[in-house]
């Protein structure tokens, strides 16, 4: 009786513990990877990062009533002061954050048959990082007082 009591007991625990395991999704964005973990009680099926609109999209499917929890790195998206905007199926929604120097967990809860996830900052990786415009940008400058020069001399 104990051992049927005990097997009964652990398959109804063991199950109901994997809904919520912390899982992964990366994130490829040009030359940077991202590792973005998360919780769901449903399955992601994709994340961009909308560099436009500085948001951060997520697709989910077979969801359920639970909180959604992500850990956001601050070098992919962050917001001035952590006034993030939410947006579960496009209606706004109240979350929770914890952030510390590298990051920033957000919380909040998704209904069930949650389809769309959008999370809004204020800073998203850029598209094309700052190095380089400044190096094409002293290049162009050299080009140019080259070609003053050289037709100074032509004259």
């Amino acid at each position: 009786m104990k051992k049927y009591l005990l097997l009964m007991i652990f398959l109804v625990i063991i199950p109901s513990s994997n809904i919520f395991a912390e899982q992964t999704y990366d994130l490829v964005i040009d030359e940077h990877s991202f590792e973005l973990k998360y919780e769901l009680n449903g399955d992601v099926i994709a994340m961009a990062l909308d560099q436009e609109l500085t948001s951060l999209l997520i697709g989910i499917e077979n969801t359920k009533d639970s909180t959604f929890t992500i850990d956001l790195p601050n070098e992919m998206i962050r917001s001035v002061d952590n006034a993030f905007a939410v947006l579960v199926n496009g209606l706004e929604v109240d979350y929770e954050i914890v952030f510390d120097n590298d990051s920033s967990a957000l919380e909040f809860f998704v209904p069930s048959g949650t389809e769309e996830i959008e999370i809004i900052g204020t800073y998203v990786i850029p598209e094309f990082p700052m190095g380089i415009v400044l190096v094409f940008g002293s290049i162009m400058t050299v080009v140019c007082l080259m070609m003053r020069h050289s037709s100074r001399n032509f004259i």
